[in-house]
């Protein structure tokens, strides 16, 4: 019988992740890594924006090793800190969970599918960002919510290439050499605003970011388009909630809220991938 991997599959807001207990399996880093573009393959694989993988941690109630779809290690997903927490609140039976992240401790509350989390608070907002491109300017925000974030502000997002534009900008000579996220934000109103977002790892427009819709956001706030909370309508149509502080160039007190859905649990059978 092929080598089996035990694995939950849980959406946050439309973005997917693969997740792993490895509470007890104890398998290293390097054998995740070595697997993520499998799994996370919509075709041969699960199928999934990323991977999550919880490990035991000190001092909090779980570590986790987040991948991106294309096998790169990243420093904070606020949608998959959601779908961590509510894994981890079923299998364990704790609502109020703090767990290790490259970009710090993170503090979740679970209410059933509504999972609240509070991000680390933003760096300094750097407002009015010039970058060319083929001769031609774009203006847009930078801030990082744990990763960073391009945000540009437009009249409609439906008109929006995000894949192409998101793309150059994302690679943009500016932002090497990690590389930046790309949020294209559309003001609804004093309180909602819809964001589309091209996701570094991913490499493509995703259904939903939260780091990204925490960045927009905040960015709206800052130019006093919007006030907290802000609704934030995502590219697959779901809602989330945005919490935040305006402190200068920085945001404080930043929480992402939404729904998390558990979709499914499974063995894969790793010789087949």
């Amino acid at each position: 019988m092929a080598e089996k991997l035990h694995f939950f599959k849980l959406s946050g807001s439309g973005n997917d992740f693969v997740i792993v207990d490895n509470f007890k399996l104890k398998l290293p880093f390097d054998f995740y890594k070595g697997i993520v573009t499998k799994l996370c393959n919509r075709n041969n694989g699960i199928g999934a924006d990323g991977l999550i993988v919880l490990n035991q941690g000190e001092g909090v109630d779980f570590r986790w090793d987040f991948f991106n779809s294309d096998g790169s290690v990243a420093e904070m997903c606020g949608n998959g800190s959601r779908c961590a927490a509510r894994l981890f609140a079923n299998l364990y039976g704790k609502r109020k969970i703090s767990f290790q992240t490259l970009a710090g401790v993170i503090y979740a509350e679970v209410n059933e599918n509504l999972v609240k989390v509070k991000l680390s608070d933003s760096s300094n907002i750097v407002d009015n960002m010039e970058i060319y491109m083929d001769g031609e300017m774009v203006v847009g925000s930078f801030v990082n919510t744990g990763v960073p974030h391009f945000v540009i502000i437009v009249d409609n997002v439906n008109d929006v290439d995000v894949r192409g534009l998101g793309r150059n900008i994302r690679f943009h000579e500016r932002f090497e050499p990690a590389g930046t996220n790309v949020n294209f934000v559309q003001k609804l109103n004093s309180s909602m605003i819809k964001v589309r977002t091209y996701e570094r790892g991913v490499e493509d427009e995703t259904l939903a970011c939260g780091t990204g819709a925490s960045a927009s956001a905040i960015i709206c706030g800052y130019k006093n388009l919007t006030t907290s909370p802000v609704k934030v309508i995502t590219s697959g149509g779901e809602e989330l909630f945005i919490y935040f502080t305006i402190n200068n160039s920085k945001a404080t007190e930043l929480f992402l809220e939404g729904n998390v859905k558990l979709i499914c649990e499974g063995d894969v059978f790793l010789s087949e991938l």
